[in-house]
């Protein structure tokens, strides 16, 4: 010990532990800090010299830290073999052409904060939130609210399509043109009221919100607003807004779905006798929406020129174009069947269609740009109409399950208070509570221009799976309420929809095991695509510039991760105070864990990495969550603290957090690491057990939230903001209203009851039973007891589900006030 003291210590007389420790927390404040090299040299020489260290150790070190600073000499010594070292073994992936555009398109925006290691807390939750403007909140509560009450989910399903009279309204009150601006005729709205429309009309009825949603998403007019040459702008988006034109936009094909580069539609450009460009396209396309009753078709194709006659090869890739529906050779007018929900959702082929060169969206300039354009709008709609539909599921059915569970009774008690029923009313109500947050936060981005391809994939694949989620708990609840179809019923053509959702815009499968953190990893981290692009043009400088960058990550990364492991995120700090502090700190716990695994991965299985589905699909919910988890905190913080929603921001910042420690005990059981797999599988599973970062939300927060689903208050209001309540008691919703209103303001005189039931004075039975008993012996007045008869009328409407005569239910089309179904033909008539 004596000779470790001498030899060990910076100082004569420092004892070996002194040094040691000394040693072990500059590493890891360097590390922590991520210093430059410059540093790590001046302190490893004065490391040096307090160990008295020999002249050739001086030199040899000295030597290094040259080669390491110097960059020119570094290139030479380790970058250029390295990389061909990297080349050889196929350490990093390919990326195809696709991909590369995939990746390159839309923005980072806060993923990129969350995938770094350490993220900038403030920034995170100083990102917009936005409201709703005057104009916009008018046409919720005017046009949106009018619509709503003009349709019936029921009677929809029942004519498999809309009535003349709400086509004609969707087109008088331009529904289309949401996102158009002004000065085309449209209402240029924001993200966030594109999101707000989608979600109330989604409460009402889903095909109501789909056939609103998807000409505002991507097609026609979202690729003419950012890419259409002023001409194309100047003749369709004014048509578009008014409804005179109806798009659609054909993508999909049997065997090009989430594979869009296995596209066989083509377009061939040739020369006509007249001297002018023209594109001869042909295509099958399949699950198109609005295609049967569209006037103007968004095509996406692969464009060849075989003679070169725009000068840009002969092969120029997918590129979109805008084919009027009445052109020769486009074959309309059949629809598919999906799962008997009735939006159009159609088949559309062309045979040798013609159309002029100038039928290319964006012109001659946009000629291959296709895919680009695709995959920006493509994540802009992905952030703004599913999520949308789901959040306006998610409110409608806290609000009534709410209801429905305070209602109906089992074995003498309201089916609320059962701890079995609180459990899915929990996750009912924690969801949209974060769903309406996340919803908010992406529209916030959105509005700001930002294009975040990662986000949105995210938000698409989360909310529609949490809204599968929903919507079999509020089945489960309602038992066979729920599977009895009719008026009366509110969740089963949801029910029935849901895998619709969970396919559209690329299977869900696919977005987790492949995109969000496939593809994610390589657009968000700092360094990792520079490398591959470097590796790619065998451009050693950028290849040099950022691989080292990239080892100071990953050493930082995992400092931070020992560090805040250690510390249970204390030392990463916290913007905000009060019950938000410790999540705030847990994220940037999660976010450190999560950025030193991701570089774990990518150095083990290189290459590899984006076949290993399962393990990027852990990887995928680790990233969702610690996003989910930001935009509820970004809520929370933003809505000022508000004591009644604590317990539902408890609950959801607990539940993500448990679903990300979830998520990394099976990553550290099934990651191979060679050499070290022993080591994640047993040290450090170990340790991520016991100093866990979350875990399930506890039982008391779920009772609370569903005491406060139950209760009657502006608390209530808020959770369901931004849907359709009808309270007329001729709909179910308004039923479950009346019904959850007459037990509120009868509660006391059922307590009554209870109490002389309890002490013997009156026979056990269902309360209307025991009315006439006790007005008689004065336990409640004639007044209360008219009240409970009311209240047991108002439960007992509430219960009920239809039922129909056999030739009701053999009608196909029931009579209703507002004209027959709707035919292909006088569909495409109220277009013009």
């Amino acid at each position: 010990m004596e000779l470790l003291t001498q030899n060990f210590g910076f100082f004569a007389g420092v004892p070996a532990w002194i040094s040691i420790v000394s040693t072990v927390f500059i590493v890891l404040l360097f590390g922590y800090r991520n210093v430059p090299l410059w540093l790590w040299a001046l302190a490893g020489l004065i490391g040096l010299w307090g160990l008295a260290a020999s002249g050739w150790v001086f030199g040899i070190f000295i030597a290094l830290a040259i080669v390491f600073n110097v960059k020119p000499l570094r290139r030479i010594v380790l970058s250029g073999p390295i990389m061909k070292l990297l080349d050889a073994l196929e350490i990093l992936p390919v990326i195809s052409q696709t991909e590369q555009t995939a990746i390159e398109a839309g923005t980072v925006w806060i993923e990129g904060e969350l995938f770094s290691g350490n993220p900038d807390l403030e920034k995170i939750l100083d990102e917009n939130y936005p409201e709703l403007t005057d104009k916009e909140k008018a046409f919720l509560d005017g046009p949106v609210e009018e619509l709503c009450s003009m349709v019936s989910d029921w009677d929809i399903f029942r004519r498999k399509g809309f009535s003349q009279k709400t086509w004609e309204y969707l087109c008088k009150k331009r529904f289309f043109g949401l996102i158009i601006p002004e000065e085309y005729g449209g209402y240029g709205f924001s993200a966030n009221a594109h999101s707000a429309i989608v979600a109330k009309l989604a409460s009402r009825c889903g095909p109501l919100a789909t056939t609103v949603m998807v000409p505002n998403s991507l097609g026609p007019a979202e690729l003419l607003i950012h890419y259409g040459t002023e001409e194309q702008k100047d003749h369709y988006l004014p048509r578009l807004a008014k409804g005179e034109e109806i798009p659609c936009f054909a993508l999909t094909e049997p065997n090009a779905g989430s594979d869009a580069g296995a596209m066989q539609s083509t377009g061939d450009v040739f020369q006509a006798e007249d001297g002018n460009l023209y594109l001869k396209l042909n295509w099958d396309k399949r699950y198109i929406t609005l295609a049967a009753i569209s006037t103007v078709i968004g095509l996406a194709f692969k464009l060849k020129d075989p003679q070169n006659l725009l000068g840009k090869g002969e092969d120029l890739g997918i590129t979109c174009a805008l084919v009027p529906a009445d052109t020769k050779g486009v074959d309309l007018g059949k629809r598919h069947d999906p799962l008997g929900v009735p939006f159009y959702n159609c088949p559309t082929r062309g045979k040798d269609v013609v159309v002029p060169i100038d039928a290319i969206i964006g012109g001659l300039e946009g000629a291959g740009k296709g895919w680009r354009m695709l995959m920006e709008s493509l994540a802009v709609g992905r952030g703004i109409s599913l999520p949308a539909q789901a959040s306006g599921g998610a409110k409608l059915a806290a609000r009534t399950i709410g209801a429905y569970t305070a209602v109906r009774k089992q074995f003498g008690i309201n089916i609320g208070k059962f701890e079995g029923i609180e459990e899915p009313m929990a996750r009912i109500g924690g969801y949209t509570y974060l769903m309406e947050a996340a919803r908010r936060y992406t529209c916030g981005a959105l509005d700001k221009g930002a294009k975040p391809a990662v986000v949105t994939a995210m938000a698409k694949y989360n909310f529609t799976e949490l809204g599968r989620e929903i919507i079999n708990d509020a089945m489960d609840i309602v038992g066979g309420a729920g599977i009895s179809r009719g008026p009366r019923n509110i969740f089963a053509h949801t029910y029935i929809a849901t895998p619709i959702a969970i396919t559209v815009e690329g299977a869900n499968i696919l977005t987790r095991s492949l995109m969000i953190f496939g593809q994610g990893a390589i657009r968000c981290h700092p360094y990792a695509y520079n490398e591959i692009d470097a590796l790619m043009r065998n451009d050693v400088q950028q290849f040099d510039e950022n691989f080292w960058k990239h080892m100071g990550h990953v050493f930082q990364n995992g400092t931070r991760a020992f560090v805040l492991s250690l510390t249970r995120g204390y030392l990463a700090g916290s913007p905000v105070s009060g019950h938000s502090k410790k999540y705030a700190r847990r994220l940037a716990w999660a976010s450190a864990n999560f950025a030193f695994m991701a570089d774990i991965a990518l150095g083990s299985y290189g290459g590899a990495l984006k076949m290993k589905e399962k393990i990027a699909g852990r990887y995928a919910d680790i990233f969702s969550w610690m996003y989910l988890a930001a935009a509820t905190l970004k809520r929370y913080e933003t809505e000022d603290h508000k004591t009644e929603d604590q317990v539902y921001f408890e609950w959801a910042m607990e539940h993500a957090f448990g679903r990300i420690q979830q998520a990394f005990d099976e990553i550290y059981q099934e990651i191979q690491v060679p050499g070290l797999s022993w080591f994640f599988r047993g040290p450090v599973a170990v340790c991520s057990r016991i100093n866990r970062i979350g875990k399930p939300p506890s039982d008391y927060h779920g009772h609370k939230i569903a005491q406060a689903m139950q209760t009657i208050g502006e608390q209530r209001d808020r959770m369901s903001d931004g849907i359709y309540i009808p309270f007329s008691r001729e709909e179910a919703v308004g039923k479950h209203e009346y019904g959850l209103k007459m037990v509120t303001e009868s509660a006391e005189i059922y307590k009554k009851l209870y109490k002389a039931t309890k002490e013997g004075e009156l026979r056990k039975g269902p309360a209307f039973k025991q009315l006439d008993d006790a007005v008689q012996k004065g336990v409640i007045t004639k007044d209360e007891a008219a009240r409970v008869r009311q209240t047991e009328e108002a439960r007992m409407d509430v219960v009920l589900v239809d039922e129909f005569t056999l030739d009701e239910y053999d009608q196909e089309l029931p009579t209703t006030p507002d004209g027959d179904g709707l035919s292909l033909d006088n569909a495409k008539a109220h277009t013009i």
